[in-house]
Formats: structure tokens, sequence, C-alpha cells
């Protein structure tokens, strides 16, 4: 079994190209957080429109990474990679949800809660 590296590096954009792709992905990566960045310290807007354009960099950001980091793009065979990710992105979307869930769940049921109306410290006589 021999080792041939330079198939391996065509196979997955090594040498220049990997590179190149890793510096327009960071350039970008850079770019998309500043400028959100900027818009929220100088408050360009009001806060309901600054919270919707965070995330729409937010997610084009991820786009990029996807694509020029993680090297997910159409070309991509087999498409084993591309059916791992989307159940990665499924998992964690139900922990952040869940945890989500749970913290709003214990927030409306906390609510009413103050030491003079729970039983907390309550020394039956």
């Amino acid at each position: 079994m021999t080792n041939d590296f330079k198939v391996i590096d065509e196979q997955y954009e090594g040498g220049n190209r990997a590179v190149r792709s890793y510096v327009i992905g960071f350039v970008l990566s850079i770019i998309l957080t500043l400028i959100p960045y900027s818009m929220v310290v100088n408050h360009m807007a009001v806060k309901n429109t600054l919270l919707f354009a965070v995330l729409i960099f937010a997610l084009v950001q991820f786009l990029i990474q996807v694509i020029f980091f993680l090297h997910l793009s159409k070309k991509s065979r087999p498409y084993w990679n591309l059916i791992v990710f989307a159940y990665t992105v499924l998992v964690v979307a139900i922990l952040v949800i869940g945890s989500i869930w749970i913290m709003d769940n214990l927030n409306y049921n906390l609510m009413g809660a103050t030491p003079t109306n729970s039983n907390e410290g309550y020394i039956p006589q």
C-alpha cells in the first residue's frame, strides 16, 4: 500500500487552491463579522432591524465557512459528508431549541416565586 499524496491533494483541493480558498474564506468571515459589529456599536438602526441584520450576516457567514473551510459544495462526492453535516446540524438544533424551551418553561414557572409567597425557608411549627 503506497501513500500517493499528490492524488490526495488533488482530490481535496490541496496545494495553492486550498490556501487560496482558506484565505478567501477568512477574509470574507472577517468582513462579515466587522459589518454587523460596527452596525451594533454605532446604533445604525433600531433594535429589531439590528437583530435581523445580525442574523442575516450570521447565516451568510455560516454558508461561507461551510463552503470555503469544510468544502461542502455541489461537487463533493460521495454525499456522505453532506448527510453527516445535516445530521450534526439537526442534533445541534435539537439541543439549542430544547435548551431554550427548558429555560423559557423555567422562567414562566418561576416568575411568581418570591421569598414571601414561596415555601423557601418555611419551617412548619
